[in-house]
């Protein structure tokens, strides 16, 4: 290891308990399939989608800031920005979702709804967190980290399932128990991922004592301005002016990113029933874990190394090329296999309902595998100043994932319209970037590019 680049290093610090975290829920996948049924996967799916997408609105995408600009003071003022954004949309997102379910306008469980603002504020917290990490090389502990995270989820979700199994009665009672238990396993994972995350890492954060302080003085502030105490101090709207880039074209991009994510889903459901959805849920279950887990070790590193060598040099070719190498090398394999044999090995794997789901999978192959590459590089629109251009790029890949859905088509024809215009659309997405590890906007700074 000591003679190893430092890109190497780091690579290989994160991905050895990236490696880990994604073989738990792998592991636990043939169970929970034989514990729930298609349509309780489904409701768990189209919930989490929902958490990831209310996530991405939370953060405000300022976990990017953390990276390029890790002065303590302003990592400090970073997470107080998120705290605040997170915690009022978890607030105003609860409310929304009450209101409708009175009003039979969604049909979540009263658990998803009560419970989707604060999955949504714990997932911003561990983003954020992880974020932080990065910036200081400590991967380490992120990787333990995302290990308790993942494992906490797997063990309260098998937890509950078992025990629902063998409270045949109590099961006949509740309507979508399976899809509620798989709820509260995730946030017990959650939960557990983010204390060991804050307790592993030495955050800039305010101790006890000065956090009661300031409590008290938001309070008198509270009492003193109204509802102006309700916005960011002073400090944060400044920072937030300072990485404006982020919230202004990055959060955009993301929420379209995520949206584009979870809407196969809400089509599929809408238009070929639960069943269905249940299926495509367990494709995007088991093809995202790799990506989730491998993609995200390669990108914390590389966030790191472009940064820096954009600062150094004005270009991160190096590090763009190394962590492409390293994603080809980990993704081409796994992606030949499902190609090939997906439908047989999901058969096997999760019981014969469930060879549908492989099906699906051996059409998407192709497309998960540039997934994969190019979600990890997209990191250097954001280095280069050219937040812009991603978006335009997130707009097009909206309107191709809605023609592809929306087309009158069989669900096997729907997915693979997806899967072709999706791929042709990151092979843009790869070669633009490539285009901007080379050199960034002249005069632009990392941290405000707009």
């Amino acid at each position: 290891m000591a003679a190893l680049p430092n890109f190497w290093k780091h690579l290989l610090t994160v991905l050895g308990g990236s490696l880990a975290a994604q073989a738990l829920p792998i592991v636990a996948a043939p169970l929970v399939t034989r514990l729930c049924t298609p349509g309780e996967l489904g409701a768990f799916s189209v919930w989490l989608g929902m958490v990831a997408i209310a996530a991405v609105a939370a953060t405000l995408r300022m976990e990017f800031a953390m990276v390029v600009d890790p002065g303590r003071i302003r990592q400090r003022l970073c997470f107080g920005v998120v705290a605040w954004s997170s915690t009022w949309l978890a607030v105003l997102l609860t409310v929304a979702l009450v209101a409708a379910r009175l009003l039979d306008l969604v049909a979540i469980s009263w658990p998803g709804v009560l419970t989707l603002g604060l999955a949504a504020w714990l997932t911003a917290g561990m983003q954020t967190t992880l974020a932080y990490a990065a910036s200081h090389n400590g991967f380490a502990a992120a990787a333990k980290a995302r290990i308790v995270a993942a494992g906490g989820v797997a063990g309260a979700q098998l937890g509950l399932l078992a025990m629902l199994a063998s409270l045949p009665w109590l099961t006949m009672r509740l309507t979508d128990a399976g899809g509620d238990a798989l709820l509260a396993g995730q946030l017990v994972g959650l939960a557990a991922g983010l204390l060991a995350a804050r307790r592993l890492l030495h955050l800039p954060l305010r101790g006890a004592g000065l956090k009661a302080a300031r409590l008290q003085v938001y309070m008198r502030r509270l009492h003193r301005q109204g509802w102006a105490a309700l916005l960011p101090t002073a400090p944060q709207r400044r920072y937030l002016r300072h990485h404006r880039a982020f919230w202004r074209f990055t959060l955009p991009s993301s929420l379209l990113n995520a949206a584009v994510g979870q809407l196969p889903l809400l089509i599929i459901g809408a238009r070929h029933g639960v069943m269905a959805a249940g299926l495509f849920a367990l494709t995007q279950r088991v093809l995202a874990a790799p990506i989730s887990l491998l993609a995200a070790s390669v990108l914390e590193v590389f966030k790191r190394e472009s940064v820096r060598q954009y600062q150094e040099h004005g270009d991160c070719r190096p590090a763009y090329r190394h962590a492409l190498r390293v994603l080809l090398a980990l993704g081409a394999v796994p992606a030949l296999v499902l190609w090939v044999a997906s439908p047989a090995l999901f058969a096997f794997v999760f019981g014969a309902d469930w060879r549908g789901a492989g099906e699906l999978a051996q059409i998407m192959a192709p497309l998960f595998f540039l997934n994969f590459i190019a979600g990890p590089l997209s990191y250097v629109f954001s280095v280069a100043g050219r937040q812009k251009i991603e978006l335009l790029w997130q707009v097009a890949l909206f309107a191709t994932t809605v023609a592809a859905f929306a087309a009158p088509l069989s669900l096997s024809h729907n997915v693979l319209a997806y899967s072709i215009g999706y791929s042709l659309l990151y092979l843009v997405y790869l070669h633009l970037s490539y285009r901007y590890a080379l050199d960034r906007l002249p005069g632009r700074r990392l941290h405000a590019a707009g």
